[in-house]
């Protein structure tokens, strides 16, 4: 048999007879040729099968192959421009083909399918070449995330996932026993990672999240991935100039990286390029006149084209809000120093204006709403004891944490980036469901 090669690195092997081991992902032909997609989850070839070419076993086992079949399939490989395929511009002359596995008939054909069925079939509908390519960009934002931290200065450091109390409120916690005590599936890592910089200067930490939320829109799960970086000694300003510039890596990298992937998902990339720091910036008391200006003349909101509503100053935005704010700019934006009532509590107040927080929110282009939050954190014992009284939150759960600004406190900042709505824009996609390979939803825990 020829040496076993992946398909990603078939570029290095024209005129050589190779072995590829991989999957039947689609199948045409007729007489004497078949014509055979395989892939091996680096890419996908052409595989050519000419029944002179081949034993007769081997071609006539080509012809009643189901699709997703495994099998073994050596030939010649050839350079051709139109040859499709990821890498594209190759095909397979086949020489010889064993099947490893015949398939039982595949479910998801290549015809349409509702969503309700697509998702109960999850397990298989990975295998799509559109799903295979959203998981290859996920992998690629989630190595660039890491490495631009790793390359400045920023530690990882784990943080529970089990916690005793709430980060940003309780009406969106999993509760959960912990032989006998109350005990919360973490919202956040946060809490965690400002003690973490007492220790280490620049942390961060990366994992699973999760929030109770009864909602049902194409931007939110119940379970999601956040990077969570904390920097000591840094105020609002510097925040920003990191989060701008980790922004900018992230999507310039998985550009670079993942072209042939974004294009399969016919994502227009003219937005993209675009994303270089540094981001326009726009407080929340401008934003809310910008939108009732745009409310009061009529302004409608794509997709569906609805009225933009007003917003009273010190309401949260919603997603029409949030979509028509970054419409109004070419990069996304930065919204700053929202109402202290819609933040969380540990947010530091702005000075001479305490009903305002150091705070921020970054606002992705194309109706992807907010992918970053991030705030200057509360570095005054005294100021958060307080902050944690009005909020009602019991002391005795918080003690730990308000210890931190009591030994070599320091002014601090920090930010969460959600992994999913980031993929869910660089990839252009509708929904957020296809972001994870199994994504947890209000109504939605299997498969």
């Amino acid at each position: 048999m020829a040496p076993i090669v992946r398909i990603d690195h078939i570029a290095g092997h024209v005129g050589e007879q190779v072995t590829l081991q991989g999957w039947l992902q689609l199948k045409t032909g007729k007489g004497k040729l078949q014509f055979l997609r395989v892939r091996d989850g680096t890419g996908y070839i052409q595989a050519v099968i000419f029944k002179g070419n081949v034993p007769e076993d081997a071609f006539e086992a080509a012809k009643r192959l189901p699709l997703e079949s495994s099998l073994l399939i050596s030939g010649n490989v050839r350079a051709d421009e139109r040859a499709p395929g990821i890498p594209g511009g190759y095909e397979l002359d086949v020489t010889d083909l064993s099947v490893v596995q015949e398939s039982a008939e595949y479910p998801i054909a290549p015809k349409e399918h509702g969503v309700e069925f697509l998702m109960d079939n999850r397990h298989l509908w990975l295998r799509s070449s559109r799903q295979w390519a959203i998981m290859r960009v996920r992998a690629t934002i989630v190595k660039a995330m890491r490495d631009w931290l790793d390359d400045n200065g920023f530690m990882l450091v784990d943080t529970p996932i089990l916690t005793p109390s709430a980060a940003e409120g309780t009406t969106t916690l999993f509760k959960t026993d912990f032989h006998g005590e109350d005990a919360y599936l973490a919202q956040t890592g946060q809490l965690y990672n400002e003690a973490n910089i007492f220790a280490v200067g620049k942390t961060y930490c990366f994992g699973p999240t999760f929030r109770a939320e009864k909602s049902k829109t194409r931007r939110h799960l119940q379970e999601f991935w956040m990077v969570e970086p904390e920097i000591a000694f840094c105020k609002l300003e510097g925040l920003l100039e990191i989060e701008e510039q980790y922004v900018s890596y992230i999507v310039q990298t998985t550009l670079r990286e993942r072209a042939a992937e974004l294009a399969l998902l016919e994502r227009d990339t003219t937005h993209l390029q675009k994303v270089i720091a540094p981001f326009p910036r726009i407080s929340y008391d401008d934003a809310v006149e910008m939108i009732n200006r745009a409310a009061a003349q009529g302004v409608t909101v794509p997709p569906h084209d609805d009225p933009l509503p007003s917003i009273e100053w010190g309401g949260d935005f919603g997603s029409p809000h949030e979509t028509y704010i970054a419409s109004q700019f070419d990069k996304p934006v930065f919204v700053h120093h929202y109402p202290s009532a819609v933040k969380a509590f540990y947010m530091e107040p702005e000075p001479g204006r305490p009903e305002v927080c150091l705070s921020s929110d970054l606002l992705a282009p194309e109706g992807y709403g907010e992918i970053i939050g991030g705030s200057e954190r509360m570095s005054d014992p005294d100021v958060l004891l307080a902050a944690i009284d009005r909020h009602e939150l019991p002391r005795e759960a918080y003690q730990w944490y308000i210890d931190l600004r009591r030994y070599g406190s320091v002014p601090h900042s920090g930010f969460g980036l959600g992994v999913e709505r980031t993929v869910s824009w660089i990839c252009g996609l509708d929904h957020i469901r296809e972001t994870i390979a199994f994504p947890r939803m209000l109504g939605r825990l299997r498969p």
